[in-house]
């Protein structure tokens, strides 16, 4: 996607009204993020961070954009240690 013009020199892209992070360097074949983006942008409620980095929106309390984050990281279920 395409980074909006005000926004060329940020990653991360948050919408203020759901907490959710946008990722302006994913890949939007269907165009969804970029309607997603526009309609943030349109609503004027947007934060950008810095630095601009996920583990920064996440410390923020934004959370990733459900399914389209690079920085995913599979969840592994806790293994029992064998008992003594």
């Amino acid at each position: 996607m395409e980074r909006p013009g005000r926004f060329e020199e940020y990653r991360f892209l948050g919408d203020k009204r759901n907490q959710i992070v946008y990722d302006l360097d994913a890949d939007d074949p269907d165009g969804a993020l970029r309607a997603e983006v526009d309609d943030v942008l349109s609503a004027q409620s947007f934060a950008v961070f810095g630095p601009d980095t996920l583990a920064e929106a996440r410390n923020r309390g934004y959370r990733p954009r459900a399914g389209r984050s690079p920085d995913r990281r599979r969840h592994r279920p806790f293994r029992n240690l064998p008992t003594a």
